[in-house]
């Protein structure tokens, strides 16, 4: 490879990013500018610049088809060799399964999932009125933390974490959870990451042959590293330098389950002599899109993530907010927007609908297919419960000893095979080898058994392939993934946030949520909510999302000529009398004089309710809006929309209260 080629197409600070000879090394890498690429070239440039051995790297991911698009692209890239590359879990599975293996120890038997343990055990304590998911849940955090069950109690109290019961009843139900492990000898997934740590902190040998093995370390989203992994790390790299962190502390989203951005934004605390280097330029958002997913981020300026993309994808139409009367109104407009737009051309596998929880998704799936719209839910199916892997591993299983594990893969694509499946269960076919060559590479000793639980560990996150179709997802299931037109659904106060988010940092996380969810959307992007969504027999009333108000403005600041990227510019425009429009004309011809009692109602208003929100008034209604509202003196909804600066959000928000100032005045 020629290290100069591998720097062709990049900007500046990519340039920088992949050449830099830091270490260790921290990459901040925005929504969109490059991150993937970039992590794979300064792969590549050190192998061509011979400061890095392929065969002696670690590549950590956070799902197993990034692990897959990381090797992938560094084949194209040229490299003969390629690194280990897998999550925490799987890269630990197959350390220990080499240091079982060579023990000549029986492996415990791997969980797969918490709740065969905890079902009954939960279900024998109805009376407690918890689920299974919520106990493995607590768990999770509690591991992902580092905290053992007599410590819970004063950790979720430090923490001031909601628990779905009493904290001394989940405390109990997880020492019963470990011990009941114990007694049947088997690990959770979590186990993986603590065993692999404590091997290598314990057992001089074992570290060092693996510290040997891999000598140059690269993390991607750091922001979602938990102390438990945090750890590991701590343990693969020893008194070595040699780490390269890529993150984004604008996309950390969970905190919830353990997760501790700390470690990348404050990185040269917890990595000494390091240095950083940001990618601020974004390529995949249209401008528009991208002003709307700035105006949120700056919505929560206080938080300290106030950094702005610079856009450079090509211009697109301004994002859309909707509200509908009923969520089924909602499901509904959403599914006919989208088959205008295959009738248009829009490809289905280009369209995505995007919620905050799989609840709200249900109503899409019926809506879609009352339109015999095909869809697909992002990170529903697992790939191990897919009926032509499971023959597939079964063969493997089957395979002569002296044939190799690799070989034996190959024959599972043979064309012969292939032919007699379906498109869908083919891709399928075709993923698990892919997979079991990414296995092939941690461990030496690749079986169809260590590649099943291998597999297993893996599957914790990811998606399988499928049919084409609209992908249906929540805004978590959503990250890493990107389409040109994106709906997103139930944009309102309990959901956009949740709320159980009641503290200012889980406040916090959830607008950035919000902004992941917006920077999915590279070419169109439609917002909407209901007035009125039904959870079961009973019918609540509905408010918009308090950060839907940023949005409008932005989208209201570039419909008055701004430009997306100087939108705070527009914003403080927005502040004085608007320079262009018919709607600014009537407001200058039929402006009410400074005394006017209506226009000094309207203004007392504006501000105690603009206090009471916490931010500027002009995001309530700029001056101008108000002179324009003064002078036409709209008596309902209909012409109250017609006054310039006055969209469906802020209707919904305000309109009633205005139209009663009005009609006071009148």
């Amino acid at each position: 490879m020629n290290p100069a080629e591998l720097l062709l197409g990049l900007d500046e600070h990519q340039t920088v990013a992949v050449t830099s000879d830091a270490a260790p090394l921290c990459i901040l890498a925005g929504a969109g500018s490059g991150k993937t690429r970039v992590l794979t070239r300064r792969i590549a440039y050190r192998a061509a610049m011979g400061t890095l051995e392929p065969k002696h790297t670690l590549a950590v991911t956070f799902t197993r088809k990034a692990a897959s698009e990381l090797n992938d692209r560094l084949r194209h890239l040229g490299l003969r060799e390629r690194p280990a590359a897998g999550t925490f879990h799987s890269l630990a599975y197959a350390m220990l399964r080499q240091r079982w293996a060579e023990a000549n120890r029986t492996p415990p038997e791997l969980l797969d999932r918490k709740s065969r343990i905890l079902g009954p055990m939960v279900s024998s304590k109805r009376s407690l009125g918890v689920q299974a998911i919520d106990i493995a849940t607590e768990i999770e955090w509690a591991k992902a933390r580092m905290i053992i069950p007599e410590e819970y109690g004063a950790a979720v109290k430090a923490a001031a974490r909601k628990t779905p019961t009493q904290p001394s009843i989940v405390a109990k139900l997880y020492a019963e959870y470990e011990e009941t492990k114990r007694k049947k000898r088997m690990v959770d997934f979590d186990d993986l990451l603590g065993y692999c740590a404590q091997a290598m902190e314990q057992e001089p040998e074992f570290c060092k042959v693996m510290q040997w093995r891999y000598r140059h370390l690269f993390v991607d989203e750091f922001q979602d590293v938990n102390p438990l992994q945090h750890r590991l790390l701590e343990a693969w790299r020893g008194l070595r330098s040699d780490l390269c962190a890529v993150g984004d502390p604008n996309q950390a989203i969970y905190a919830w389950n353990g997760a501790d951005s700390d470690f990348l934004c404050r990185f040269d605390r917890y990595f000494p002599g390091s240095e950083t280097v940001s990618l601020i330029d974004n390529y995949r958002s249209s401008p528009q899109i991208l002003a709307a997913a700035n105006a949120v981020l700056a919505s929560g300026a206080p938080t300290g993530n106030d950094s702005r993309l610079r856009p450079h994808a090509e211009a697109g139409p301004l994002p859309t907010i909707r509200s509908m009367a009923k969520d089924s109104d909602e499901a509904t407009g959403i599914a006919q927007t989208i088959r205008r737009q295959h009738d248009r051309g829009v490809r289905y596998n280009d369209m995505a609908v995007l919620t905050r929880t799989n609840a709200q998704l249900t109503l899409i799936t019926d809506a879609l297919n009352k339109l015999a719209i095909p869809f697909r839910s992002r990170g529903g199916a697992n790939l191990l419960e897919q009926p032509e892997v499971r023959t597939a591993l079964q063969t493997l299983r089957r395979i002569p000893a002296g044939m190799g594990f690799e070989n034996a893969l190959s024959d599972l694509v043979d064309p012969e095979v292939l032919d007699e499946l379906t498109d869908d269960r083919r891709a399928n076919i075709e993923a698990l080898v892919r997979l079991g060559h990414d296995y092939a590479m941690i461990d030496n000793r690749a079986n169809a058994d260590g590649f099943a639980a291998w597999l297993a560990a893996s599957q914790r996150s990811g998606d399988a392939p499928g049919a084409a179709g609209v992908d249906l997802a929540t805004f978590h299931a959503a990250k890493g993934l990107e389409w040109p037109v994106v709906f997103l659904a139930g944009i309102e106060q309990g959901y956009v946030p949740m709320g159980q988010a009641t503290s200012a940092e889980q406040r916090e996380e959830e607008l950035r949520l919000l902004y992941v969810a917006i920077t999915r959307a590279e070419r169109e992007l439609h917002v909407s909510w209901a007035t009125e969504r039904t959870f079961g027999e009973r019918k609540a009333a509905r408010q918009p999302s308090p950060w839907l108000a940023a949005i409008d403005l932005a989208i209201e600041s570039m419909r008055s000529g701004a430009e997306p990227a100087d939108w705070r510019l527009a914003l403080a425009r927005t502040r004085s009398v608007r320079s262009t429009g018919p709607g600014v004309a009537r407001a200058r011809l039929a402006a009410p004089a400074s005394d006017d009692p209506l226009l000094g109602a309207l203004k007392a208003w504006r501000g105690s309710t603009a206090k009471a929100a916490k931010v500027p008034a002009y995001v309530i209604f700029n001056d101008a809006t108000l002179s324009e509202i003064a002078a036409a003196k709209p008596r309902n909804e209909v012409s109250l929309l017609t006054v310039s600066g006055v969209g469906p959000v802020k209707v919904s928000r305000w309109g009633q209260t205005v139209l009663d100032i009005v009609a006071e005045h009148a």
